[in-house]
């Protein structure tokens, strides 16, 4: 119930922040959107912010069913590969895993990670792989305090590990639609900091609180 009434007050919140917010990019940045298990369906909070941001590109995986590192990093990285200019990545569950992954083998091609409720690496066996994939980016893991697939102390270890910021939702589950993440205007204001950090300040107009670099 808390939770519903908090989407509710984050929703009226959403008109306010597309009004007040404006940007002028010299540099175009593609938003990669970077599904977990099963992919994100319609109600999914990255699908809510898919249709919200300008240069966006959902990766596509030949099997949704089978979280394969080494498969589902080389889509990322083909998407990388695709886009002009510097890369944000936005991912969720085994798709945070993936992301990593692909921006440790492309060096300068990714400006930005926002790894959102990442999935236990070793719970699927690939922890030795992605170790040492400390990443030299801006980067944030938004991790909850009972996620089934992950640990807050497993996601707070893999933050230290791979350099970035933690932001702890409290009790939000996977941050997936079961526990209430359809629309999610915070999660928009987490990207908008984010891309705050890659973009130089002189590369966008500031309206508001919030400095979104998003337009809709």
């Amino acid at each position: 119930m808390r939770r519903s009434a908090e989407v509710r007050e984050e929703d009226a919140r959403t008109p306010a922040i597309r009004q007040q917010t404006q940007i002028v990019e010299q540099v175009m940045t593609t938003h990669l959107i970077v599904p977990g298990l099963h992919g994100s369906g319609a109600d999914h909070w990255q699908t809510w912010l898919e249709a919200r941001l300008p240069n966006v590109e959902r990766v596509e995986q030949a099997d949704w069913s089978t979280p394969n590192l080494e498969l589902w990093s080389a889509r990322v990285r083909a998407a990388i590969d695709r886009a002009d200019g510097p890369v944000v990545l936005v991912a969720h569950s085994f798709g945070c895993l993936a992301s990593v992954e692909a921006a440790a083998q492309r060096p300068g091609r990714v400006g930005a990670l926002m790894l959102v409720a990442p999935a236990d690496p070793e719970r699927f066996d690939v922890g030795v792989f992605i170790q040492d994939g400390r990443l030299r980016v801006p980067s944030v893991v938004v991790a909850s305090t009972n996620d089934p697939w992950m640990s807050f102390d497993g996601a707070a270890h893999w933050a230290s590990a791979w350099g970035a910021e933690l932001i702890n939702l409290g009790a939000a589950g996977h941050i997936n639609p079961a526990a209430g993440f359809g629309a999610w205007p915070r999660g928009l204001e987490i990207l908008a900091d984010l891309r705050n950090r890659v973009l130089p300040p002189s590369r966008y107009v500031r309206h508001d609180s919030v400095a979104c670099a998003i337009v809709q």
